[in-house]
């Protein structure tokens, strides 16, 4: 059985035995569950926030002027046939 202290803040510190097991370090996010009277938490890994830029596009941003005008000229020719 391992212990912590809580602070005046309200943290504590994961023993690092559990922080090496979990493979949590700093900066990492925990959740925290209250199931059955007790506290399960785990870290948080892989959100949709930590994917961002991780998937180069081959196309640049779609300019929307060029599209609409584009789009303005196609019904433009097609009703003038």
């Amino acid at each position: 059985m391992l212990t912590s202290r809580v602070s005046s803040k309200g943290q504590m510190t994961i023993p690092k035995i559990i922080r090496d097991y979990l493979e949590i370090s700093a900066g990492d996010r925990l959740t925290f569950i209250i199931r059955d009277g007790e506290v399960i938490f785990y870290p948080v890994k892989g959100t949709l926030l930590d994917l961002r830029g991780s998937i180069r596009s081959d196309k640049h941003p779609e300019d929307l002027d060029a599209v609409r005008k584009a789009v303005r000229e196609k019904i433009a020719r097609k009703a003038a046939q």
